[in-house]
């Protein structure tokens, strides 16, 4: 479900390869556990890079570093409200989109389909500078508004993918027992989508914190925003965006290896049960 990373195949039960594309860009497969693997030379590289510039070098890097901890908390800010938006968009969108209703279903669908084929920046903008003024919106709120909107249309796909991937025995069981659907939906249908959903959410949390760099034209303090402060006062603009690409690729390069613990442990549970 992911729309951009690293693509890795495999084959299903019928025996036909599916394509797979995560932002896990880096983390190691199994066999590449080592002390050289890919995703330890980049990520323990990036933070050895972010410690010894500063102590070869203080002016700029040390400035830099203290100038943007601010920018960091900001990006934190909108990538973690977003992500609770577009969760809670998502959900009822995905349910929209299987629901036997056809208007449900298909302001479900235009809305999935409209704002998926919208880029992102043109969102920020239309939700910023045409909406701003009417709705009396500033940067930050206006960001997170955009982002959850655009993310929501994403997730809502995530949530039907799931929700369909759950046995369609379960709600039939459970329909025989007396329970509504929509009692079905809340008690047994959801609690297992959550299980099948959460490596793929969490993969689209890694795409979101990427492209919060994107609200530093909304006026938003965040971290880009602040590295291109300091570059344009100092005019040191290989340093701030040296120091602005490293603390980006650690903060990636955690949460993809964050991920990928939990997906294995997912499966693992899986293949227990």
């Amino acid at each position: 479900m992911a729309r951009k990373g690293s693509p890795s195949h495999r084959e299903d039960s019928a025996g036909h390869t599916t394509i797979n594309v995560t932002d896990g860009t880096l983390i190691p497969l199994k066999e590449e556990k080592g002390a050289l693997s890919a995703w330890n030379l980049s990520f323990f590289g990036a933070i050895a890079l972010l410690i010894i510039l500063p102590i070869v070098s203080p002016d700029p890097y040390l400035r830099i570093l203290s100038f943007v901890p601010d920018g960091l908390v900001a990006t934190f800010g909108v990538t973690l409200a977003s992500i609770v938006f577009a969760l809670i968009i998502g959900l009822f969108a995905g349910l929209g989109r299987i629901s036997h209703n056809r208007t449900v279903n298909r302001i479900a669908t235009i809305y999935v389909e409209v704002v998926r084929g919208i880029p992102l920046l043109v969102q920020l903008f239309y939700i910023y500078y045409a909406l701003g003024p009417l709705l009396k919106l500033k940067g930050p709120t206006a960001a997170i508004i955009a982002m959850s909107i655009c993310y929501g249309a994403y997730m809502a796909e995530i949530f039907r993918a799931g929700i369909q991937a759950v046995p369609k025995g379960q709600m039939e069981a459970a329909l025989a027992l007396g329970m509504s659907r929509s009692t079905a939906m809340r008690r047994i249908i959801i609690p297992q989508t959550i299980r099948i959903i959460l490596p793929p959410i969490g993969n689209e949390f890694i795409a979101l914190l990427k492209d919060s760099s994107l609200v530093s034209i909304l006026a938003v303090s965040d971290l880009l925003r602040r590295g291109r402060e300091y570059a344009s006062t100092s005019f040191r603009y290989f340093e701030s965006y040296t120091v602005v690409a490293l603390i980006y690729l650690v903060m990636t390069l955690f949460f993809s290896r964050l991920v990928a613990m939990m997906e294995e442990r997912l499966r693992h549970r899986g293949n227990v049960h």
